[in-house]
């Protein structure tokens, strides 16, 4: 695997020769041109060295460093370009915690030099690690989970429908039972009708309401001394919030009809794709109950934004259908090319049934983008997009078909433009305007 470097340069002189000098050097490069789509982009994904300029547009570097450190992430090694006239802050930068700093003019054999030390101190990405995705987003949740699992605080995971964050909770409750042993129970709240909701959470007692020929335990015993997992958290109805956070508190429920505190030992795991903190301020969910369960946050990105684990989760479920004794599949590179300029609304749920649709229907062993989206996908607006007005339409096509063309030439901007047919300052203009200048 080739080490990643971040470089934060927005001299387009500067940043065009050291990001095509740095692949030359067998570097895999991420060229970004202002402090915004760098932080976007170094949240995204895992690099081994970051170069960034410390005078900035909008952002200064030193502020984008700040930023960093104050979110607690696992942060790679910095070197910072600075001129002669501001070696002090450079200075600042060091005792931060940056790695080194180079002047203008700098002799670049000498930053490669400092660049291919750092990453012969560092290993490599190693893929056949990874549980969750490859991608700087996923390591860093994954990384996390030991302490979380540690912990026993209530978590909360957020993010698109879709995203994995089910899996993630699986992958803590793994974390804190490696033997196997102890019982994941998921449960979705928005899928229970609420009239029966607190006999589901609770449990009954044997004739605590018509029907209930025998008694029943609720989740929360279902999951003693496991995990429960309450998946769409912000569907439950307001007055079972109530009882909802009685329960958490306590460690305590008692059946429906019953008047038996039961405790239990549980490892609470809340998982949403709403904005709990909007609903609190609008009223439609407790703020006592918000605090309770969001001891400690994880949000899941979605797929469009983790790229790099599109290909990866797609080999895991190729994998998973062969393992079922069906033919091994594999895919094309002009479906590998397709997958990743696709934006995946419905994220890995989308992507896993894309796959399971192209292995039943296609024929042969190496699926095509044609078996995953079908020949006319591309030309059929949908659903989604009919939602957007022209304008909005028109540039995620343009930026899909940028990324696209980016990913076609490695990220090399001179390649870029002539396939595309422009200069490349058109084309910086364009990834300027339409906010993927971090995938370059």
């Amino acid at each position: 695997m080739q080490h990643r470097i971040g470089l934060i340069e927005d001299d387009p002189i500067i940043g065009e020769a050291l990001s095509e000098r740095l692949e030359f050097e067998g570097f895999a490069c991420d060229w970004y041109r202002d402090g915004r789509t760098a932080r976007r982009g170094l949240g995204q994904r895992r690099y081994s060295v970051v170069v960034s300029d410390i005078n900035l547009p909008e952002i200064s570097g030193e502020s984008l460093f700040s930023d960093l450190l104050a979110g607690g992430q696992p942060m790679p090694p910095f070197i910072f370009i600075t001129g002669y006239g501001a070696i002090d802050q450079a200075v600042r930068l060091l005792k931060l915690g940056a790695h080194d700093y180079v002047t203008k003019p700098f002799n670049v054999g000498e930053l490669i030099t400092k660049i291919r030390g750092l990453c012969e101190r560092m290993p490599t990405l190693n893929e056949s690690e990874a549980t969750l995705g490859i991608s700087a987003g996923m390591r860093q949740i994954e990384a996390l989970l030991p302490r979380l699992a540690a912990s026993r605080s209530a978590v909360l995971i957020s993010g698109e429908s879709g995203a994995g964050k089910e899996e993630v909770a699986r992958a803590l409750h793994r974390a804190g039972d490696p033997d196997g042993k102890a019982p994941f129970i998921a449960v979705n709240c928005g899928a229970i009708p609420e009239n029966l909701i607190e006999s589901e959470l609770f449990g009954h007692d044997k004739g605590a309401f018509t029907g209930a020929d025998r008694e029943r335990r609720g989740v929360f015993e279902q999951a003693d001394g496991g995990t429960l997992f309450l998946d769409e958290i912000g569907e439950m109805p307001p007055t079972m919030q109530v009882k909802l956070l009685r329960a958490i508190q306590d460690r305590a429920i008692v059946h429906v009809g019953g008047a038996t505190r039961r405790q239990v030992d549980i490892r609470l795991v809340c998982a949403t794709h709403h904005d709990l903190k909007a609903m609190v301020e609008q009223g439609r969910f407790r703020e006592d109950l918000y605090y309770r369960i969001h001891v400690v946050h994880l949000h899941v990105p979605p797929l469009r934004e983790r790229q790099e684990d599109i290909l990866w989760l797609a080999a895991r479920l190729l994998d998973a259908h062969a393992a079922r004794g069906e033919a091994r599949r594999s895919l094309s590179p002009e479906a590998e090319r397709a997958m990743v300029r696709y934006p995946w609304p419905g994220n890995v749920r989308e992507l896993a049934h894309c796959l399971e649709r192209a292995c039943v229907l296609s024929l042969t062993p190496q699926l095509r983008a044609e078996d995953l989206f079908g020949a006319a996908t591309s030309a059929n607006p949908s659903s989604e997009s009919l939602r957007q007005n022209l304008s909005e339409h028109l540039q995620d096509c343009e930026r899909a078909y940028i990324r696209g063309a980016l990913a076609e030439c490695d990220g090399r901007i001179t390649d870029t433009a002539a396939l595309l047919g422009i200069s490349r300052k058109n084309l910086w203009e364009k990834m300027r305007k339409l906010g993927i200048a971090e995938t370059a």
